[in-house]
């Protein structure tokens, strides 16, 4: 695969090169140095006199959050990855790039921080709904069609996270040891494939280390592998505050130290060079690699961008409904849906009416408006026809003030002189960098407060909180609740994101009353923070009924109802950036309630509202169970297309779910600052095969509203030809897998209506027919004859044929 898509290889390419090379010799050591460190939180420095703007770059992957991480500043909130995946079809993934582009040029942002390419090693993996899957064939496939999506849109991307970053406990210093095989057949291959088949312009390297060498600075895997053998000419950025060290970091590969303006390059980087320390060859390297980028995306003077003609416009809000009733996967259905028509419905949980539409950490976008299941059910069923009870509220702790609340943002100097406002859509705020309010520098800021009114929906016992760090002062209705400092456990520069919020006042209030709520933040950034930050939020829990009163009401109404819907959630301290699961369990008493309804109706649809895994200890009690991952913005309007029938629910499972007990890899918890990869290329369903287990539900499943039938399959050389007829009584599309070897090798989808006959061909790679032969240090083919199968999931192999390498 190697040089496949290397530098110059088309007159335009060659063109951009020639003024990449006279835009370097203009510069100075300095100057250079200055372009490899990040100025700010997301940006690189103009530099005027070659030509150059200032390379912007934002968070993904479900969205384009733009320089402010605020609700004041919206964004398209697309499905989660891990939906994507479900799919199957990097086509549309292809789409969802495109409309991502269109976001970032309306945010000014050259280069979107996307996509997330690691596996599902384990299913304890905090941030696994960010990532695809499980199996490093689909990951690319997907991944893929991602990153051409973005880059045919003008807008750069940065592969991640390079490389093995696949759990998040000790993510800063975890060395992680993985076999040279696993690395090959696993962890790269995603990468590999998306630098073969997609050509990124950028990767981001990772935290960690790999066979003790952090990732920003692993000569071998950037400079040998990525490069080298791969062919890789883009460039390649620190995940932020990953890089360490000025002359390891310059001489492993890594080009851009971020964030800004204190990194491990700049004037550190031009002084090694000075110094001896390294060779000013290596800084041109790094600075050639920046430049053409810069050049891609259209901000260097003299050269003409990748993309000269942009794709249409998108509408956003219809591809995200699309996305997610296609990555909808109903893996149980005794004949309960669709709902017929004309059928009394019981909707039930706190998710149903508060949905949680994407995970938590860095891939968090603010939407501009979310339809929750409620809403999307109550627009698509006839009036009269719904009802909704809470049931049970996965959320055990405080979130961010939002419903009911509107307020502003009041900043200060040390004499408490107003020095600026802003607003605040919602109780989160943060400021990164320079993203102030008007009239507010980090000079002046001594202060921000949070300020304004809180209107309840219910009455009762309502409690206050705050997440964050430092000196707080919380007032609720006149009087004041807290005022004293607000230190953490761990010291991890990320508590102030991703830490849990702590209680601070409860009070009794009314619904429909206004009440005046305040909260005052000195601001103070903590020295081993690199970056200028200002994050807090202003939490808030309604009262909590008796839970045994509200499972009660929800039996009531589910008994009442011709079919109960009870949709069930994880929360933010479930599934987020900065932690991994302890469990699989569902949060609160969610399986408590599932039980209880399942038992007042024969006809219960379960929706589960997850990014990854969890457990589901009522399946055989309901009579469907449907998984809406984290479904985006519009998800509550796809779910009500695919309950009521007008659409088919479209996907297959990206990873394993079964119990953890069950799991045959779960260790994510280093000992002794390593953990080490066991299992070698046995994850995912590799692994539940090799140890004989039986999963809950395998991978690839997944049904429609429809049957299908596999006629027949033809194999000639690496081209696999399958023929399947829909054999129900509704249009469908079903996923064709193609499974070698035991591993994924290919798949494609069809649609026909009922009757009619489909034929797909599916070209396998040849690293399908390859392994890692760890003596030679090489790619090797397999040997001797195997079988190529045709499945509906990795459980279920309809066609067969035998072939040889």
């Amino acid at each position: 695969m190697a040089g496949t898509q290397g530098i110059r290889s088309t007159p335009a390419d060659q063109a951009r090169e020639a003024v990449v090379d006279t835009a370097l010799a203009k510069l100075d050591l300095d100057a250079k140095a200055q372009l490899l460190a990040g100025q700010d939180m997301w940006s690189l420095p103009a530099l005027p006199e070659i030509g150059l703007k200032s390379l912007v770059m934002s968070d993904g992957p479900i969205g384009v959050r733009g320089v402010r991480w605020t609700a004041d500043d919206p964004s398209i909130a697309l499905p989660s990855p891990t939906a994507l995946a479900a799919t199957w079809d990097p086509a549309l993934a292809r789409r969802a790039g495109t409309l991502l582009a269109q976001e970032a040029r309306r945010k000014g942002v050259h280069v979107l921080l996307a996509p997330t390419v690691n596996l599902h090693r384990s299913p304890l993996g905090g941030r696994h709904f960010e990532a695809y899957s499980e199996d490093p064939y689909l990951t690319g496939r997907i991944g893929s069609g991602y990153v051409t999506g973005v880059q045919e849109g003008g807008v750069g991307t940065t592969v991640k996270h390079f490389v093995a970053n696949d759990a998040e406990t000790d993510r800063f210093t975890v060395n992680n040891v993985v076999s040279e095989r696993a690395l090959r057949e696993l962890y790269l291959a995603p990468f590999e494939a998306i630098v073969e088949n997609a050509h990124p312009w950028g990767i981001m390297t990772a935290y960690n280390s790999v066979n003790g060498t952090t990732m920003t600075e692993h000569r071998y895997l950037v400079n040998e592998v990525l490069r080298g053998e791969w062919g890789f000419d883009g460039l390649n950025v620190s995940d932020w505050m990953a890089a360490r060290s000025t002359v390891a970091g310059i001489e492993g590969g890594l080009d851009v130290a971020m964030p800004g303006p204190t990194t491990v390059y700049g004037e550190k980087l031009a002084a090694a060079v000075r110094a001896g320390e390294v060779a000013e060859t290596k800084i041109d390297e790094a600075v050639r690699n920046v430049l053409r980028l810069a050049a891609r995306v259209g901000i260097l003077d003299g050269a003409e961008p990748a993309v000269t003609e942009l794709p249409a416009d998108i509408d956003g809000g219809a591809l995200a409904r699309e996305i997610a009733r296609r990555a909808f996967v109903l893996v149980r259905n005794e004949g309960a849906l669709p709902i017929p028509e004309g059928r009394s419905v019981a909707l039930i949980g706190a998710a149903a009416r508060d949905a949680r539409v994407l995970g938590g950490g860095s891939a968090v976008v603010f939407p501009a408006h979310v339809v929750s299941p409620l809403d999307g059910l109550t627009a698509a069923l006839p009036e009269g026809t719904l009802t909704y009870a809470v049931g049970a509220d996965p959320n055990e702790e405080l979130a961010a003030a939002d419903k009911g609340f509107e307020l502003r943002t009041v900043c200060r100097d040390s004499d408490g002189t107003v020095v600026g406002t802003g607003s605040a859509p919602s109780g989160h705020l943060q400021w990164m960098g320079d993203d102030l309010p008007d009239g507010v520098t980090h000079d002046t800021l001594h202060s921000v407060e949070l300020t304004g009114t809180f209107t309840p929906r219910e009455s009762g016992r309502h409690t206050f909180g705050i997440k964050g760090l430092g000196a707080f002062t919380l007032t609720v209705d006149g009087t004041t609740y807290f005022d004293e400092v607000q230190g953490a456990e761990k010291d991890d520069p990320f508590v102030t994101f991703f830490g849990a919020p702590v209680e601070r006042a409860t009070v009794d209030l009314t619904a429909g009353d206004t009440y005046e709520v305040s909260l005052s933040h000195v601001v103070s950034v903590p020295e081993h923070v690199p970056m200028k930050v200002v994050a807090f939020t202003l939490t808030h829990q309604e009262p909590q009924r008796d839970p045994d009163e509200l499972i009660a009401e929800a039996v009531e109404a589910a008994r009442a109802a011709d079919t109960a819907v009870v949709v069930v959630a994880t929360t933010e301290r479930v599934e987020s950036e900065g932690f991994d699961r302890r469990d699989l369990r569902l949060p609160g008493r969610q399986d408590e309630l599932v039980h209880a309804v399942a038992a007042a109706n024969p006809n219960t649809v379960v929706v589960v509202n997850s990014g990854s895994p969890v457990e589901l200890p009522w399946r055989d009690e309901v009579s469907a169970v449907l998984l809406s991952w984290f479904p985006g913005q519009e998800g509550g309007g796809a779910l009500a297309d695919v309950l009521t029938g007008t659409h088919e629910p479209g996907g297959r499972l990206p990873t394993t779910w079964g119990s953890l007990d069950s799991a045959p890899v779960t260790r994510v918890t280093p000992t002794d600052g390593e953990l080490v990869y066991t299992e070698d290329v046995f994850i995912g369903y590799r692994a539940w095969e090799k140890e004989g287990r039986t999963p809950t539900y395998p991978f690839g499943h997944g049904l429609g509203y429809t049957d299908w039938t596999y006629d027949e399959i033809k194999v000639t050389g690496r081209t696999v030809t399958v023929r399947i007829t829909n054999s129900g009584t509704r249009k469908g599309r079903e996923t064709v897998q193609i499974y070698l070897a035991g591993r994924l090798a290919g798949f494609a989808t069809a649609e026909a209506p009922p009757g009619q006959s489909a034929e797909l061909t599916i070209e396998l790679p040849t690293r399908a027919f390859e392994t890692w032969d760890e003596q030679t240090n090489a790619w090797t083919q397999l040997k001797g004859s195997f079988e190529i199968e045709a499945s509906h999931s990795i459980a279920d192999r309809r066609l067969r044929a035998t072939v040889a390498p």
